[in-house]
């Protein structure tokens, strides 16, 4: 995690430990050379200091920074057979990497963060993932005392991710039975020892199909870490070095890659998924999950015309803050697009007609002949017969078969917006 400061290249918490330190007058002389967050913290709080004042403290150091994301966050990034990654950080370096790195910017990669007062899982198993997810398992960055800046943090944590009904279960099952690449860690040796033990839920001695990498600046010259790995976990292997394993991984990838394969910001992508916040003066897309292939396609002709959609991915019918950001997002967007199928016809009950709704609701407030709903058809619909909202019929449905736009209505979607600019 090496950054470019003002002073040369450092690594990040060795930069941020000293902006802290100068933040809460902290005479860095009295404490252990070189000093890490942790001595700082401890320092900080010896002198009666509030331990509040520490998070609040690397959150403003934090929304100050403009950093570019270091080299190896970046490679790792490009390498889109990973689509899980777990960080034992609270800043956002990797998750702005990976939306650079696939996703030209866009906010786009799912973000998690654990915290020992509310458990947060990923979304769903790993083959059922829609997008990158990059889960902070120590915690993220926020203006309340929710992530490891100290050994203190450390501890509550790790002692919180071992409950049962405080474990993210769906993680820790892919944590089990994956291959784990541990890049650049700074686990000390009992702790790298009990993550290992926590990640595989199962005694480390005993056969299992999957192994892990452990590659830092560390592992490897630990005697005693080494030698409990070569007796106990013999699938655990430790490289020296975790910007050259990053570097000679990236170089491999590449090069088994096809072109096609390789992510180029320069074309369009096809399936990128929705940011995870809806952009302005964006299209929301209203559909049945039965129906996400067509409105895929639907995206990426939009994609390609420069119009900016956004969608539930995940499709979550359920719960009252899912519930608001729909509701949220229907009452700010441009247009709204419905999705009418074969699919829509056979849910007489759904979430996406309460979206309808909403985007009924909203036009009471507009002029009779304002321009808001524009609803298509992706497969061979009766139109005069489909149990939709008249309002939908009266607009007229645009046929789209599969999801895919003619370029009369791509072009006459841009000048609607266009206008609205």
């Amino acid at each position: 995690m090496k950054v470019d400061t003002d002073s040369g290249p450092r690594l990040f918490y060795d930069w941020l430990a000293d902006k802290l330190a100068t933040k809460l007058n902290v005479d860095t002389r009295q404490l252990p050379q070189p000093y890490t967050l942790n001595d700082v913290v401890c320092w900080f709080l010896s002198a009666r200091g509030r331990r509040e004042d520490t998070y609040t403290r690397i959150r403003s150091i934090l929304r100050e920074i403009t950093f570019e994301p270091p080299k190896a966050l970046k490679q790792l990034a490009e390498i889109t057979d990973f689509d899980l990654f777990v960080t034992t950080t609270f800043d956002s370096f990797l998750e702005q990497a990976i939306n650079n790195q696939r996703f030209a910017g866009a906010q786009s990669t799912d973000v998690i963060a654990y915290t020992p007062n509310r458990m947060a899982d990923i979304p769903s198993e790993r083959e059922g993932l829609q997008r990158p997810v990059v889960y902070h398992l120590l915690g993220k960055c926020s203006a309340s005392p929710n992530y490891v800046v100290s050994d203190e943090d450390m501890l509550e944590f790790v002692c919180a991710l071992q409950r049962e009904h405080l474990t993210p279960e769906k993680l820790f099952y892919e944590l089990e039975h994956s291959h784990i690449l541990l890049i650049g860690s700074n686990f000390s040796n009992w702790l790298a020892r009990l993550f290992l033990r926590m990640a595989k839920r199962r005694r480390l001695s005993d056969p299992r199909d999957v192994g892990e990498v452990l590659a830092d600046n560390h592992s490897g010259s630990d005697d005693r870490l080494m030698a409990f790995l070569q007796q106990v976990s013999v699938r655990t292997r430790v490289y020296t070095g975790a910007e050259q394993f990053v570097d000679e991984l990236h170089r491999r990838w590449m090069a088994r890659r096809k072109p096609a394969d390789v992510i180029s910001l320069n074309v369009p992508q096809r399936h990128l998924p929705p940011e995870r916040e809806m952009p302005e003066n964006a299209v929301f897309i209203s559909y049945a999950r039965e129906d996400l292939a067509a409105v895929q396609k639907m995206k990426a002709a939009f994609d390609a015309a420069g119009i900016k959609t956004w969608f539930d991915m995940e499709r979550l019918e359920s719960g009252d803050d899912f519930d608001r950001k729909i509701q949220k997002n229907i009452s700010r967007c441009a247009y709204f697009i419905p999705v009418c199928s074969s699919n829509t016809e056979r849910r007489l009950e759904a979430y996406f007609r309460r979206e309808w709704s909403y985007a009924l609701d909203r036009t009471r407030n507009m002029a009779d002949d304002a321009l808001f709903i524009l609803p298509v058809m992706v497969d061979a619909l009766d139109e005069r017969n489909a149990k939709v909202p008249d309002k939908f019929k009266a607009v007229h449905m645009t046929q789209m078969m599969d999801g895919e736009p003619s370029r009369e209505f791509v072009e006459r979607l841009k000048m609607l917006l266009a206008g609205r600019a």
